[in-house]
């Protein structure tokens, strides 16, 4: 890569009591609120939500850059993410974050390269690398015909 920095930006606006609006040029907004754990409304997007998608889909297009340089063909990726809160020092923060991609193949001999991929996804991913909270990934591998 050419550039060794990058800008990356996006606004929110309030709508009204508890929430807003995430938006990003020539993107559809996103509504948010503060999650119903914390007096705010179901059916919206949370920004604790949005962290943990923010971290997942990193990890995913990360695995799609690896397993492209690794000419690693897969069927299937989903991934499920789960983060942990609790008061620490006064504050909520994440504890702990687990992320379970699901990576389906043709070949149960790709399953050491699928692993190798996720793992490299996970140290190489940007988001991921700049969360402090604990990070643990549940690979699974599924084999089809």
């Amino acid at each position: 890569m050419k550039n060794t920095k990058f800008i990356f930006q996006a606004s929110v606006k309030w709508t009204e009591n508890k929430k807003g609006n995430v938006s990003s040029l020539n993107k559809p907004d996103i509504e948010i609120s503060t999650p119903p754990q914390f007096e705010g409304y179901e059916g919206y997007w949370s920004p604790e939500e949005l962290f943990l998608s923010s971290i997942n889909s990193c990890i995913m297009t990360t695995f799609f850059y690896f397993a492209d340089k690794f000419s690693l063909e897969f069927v299937s990726y989903h991934s499920e993410i789960e983060g942990e809160v609790c008061l620490d020092k006064g504050s909520f923060v994440f504890s702990l974050i687990t992320v379970r991609p699901i990576v389906t193949v043709k070949n149960i001999y790709k399953k050491e390269k699928v692993l190798k991929t996720i793992e490299k996804s996970h140290k190489y991913c940007l988001v991921s690398a700049s969360v402090k909270s604990e990070i643990k990934i549940e690979p699974k591998v599924n084999i089809v015909k």
